[in-house]
């Protein structure tokens, strides 16, 4: 797939994932409060993903390994979707996309020590756990073949580890209950994939990054 294809797969999925929220009518009762766990998680997570969506679409044109191709397309078009999701219930609480102390909602976070972050830029101020740097997304952009292949794995195993502290919390605290099932699903299929993704470091001859 091409990058422009990809873009437009995305846009499509973040357009249904709101939209499902919207025609399930999801939050539009006891809507929660702008400073609560399901508004925080939902911000959160999804300026989160959308950096491991920066990151996947890279292997559409850097990539030539089917199985890192293929585990991108994956990761990107999931988590797309879960963005919309995400943003649709913001937007029925009548709660902004964006802003806000990151993590900030999470019990025991150093909320004062993490600045705000706009969703979608991923890569300013001080990051949420896992999330790549400045430095390392322009690096992953300029490597191509099998050094993309490396580095594009152990960059998304760190970028899945950190998420999964936040999707348990919400897991555990949220009070909208289809956010608290989509937060558990988060943690469990990035446990998972982490193991997919180590197994296939491994097999490439790379060496994980310290967990964050």
């Amino acid at each position: 797939m091409t990058v422009g294809l990809v873009a437009v797969v995305a846009l499509g999925l973040l357009v249904i994932g709101g939209g499902l929220a919207v025609v399930l009518g999801i939050g539009a009762d006891d809507q929660p409060s702008t400073d609560s766990v399901d508004a925080g998680f939902a911000r959160d997570m999804s300026a989160h993903h959308l950096q491991g969506v920066e990151m996947a679409n890279l292997a559409a044109e850097r990539s030539q390994d089917p199985e890192v191709r293929q585990l991108a397309l994956d990761i990107s078009s999931t988590q797309t979707n879960q963005v919309g999701r995400m943003q649709g219930w913001l937007t029925l609480w009548e709660l902004s996309i964006s802003g806000g102390q990151s993590m900030a909602w999470m019990d025991g976070a150093a909320g004062d020590d993490m600045s705000s972050m706009e969703a979608g830029s991923g890569v300013t101020g001080s990051l949420m756990p896992g999330m790549a740097t400045e430095d390392e997304v322009a690096e992953l952009r300029g490597l191509s073949g099998s050094a993309f292949d490396v580095q594009f794995l152990r960059l998304m195993i760190r970028h899945h580890q950190g998420a999964k502290d936040m999707a348990e919390d919400a897991a555990a605290n949220a009070s909208q209950s289809a956010l608290a099932n989509l937060a558990r699903t988060i943690a469990e299929t990035q446990t998972a994939e982490v193991g997919t993704m180590t197994d296939m470091l491994t097999a490439r001859g790379g060496t994980p990054l310290s967990a964050p």
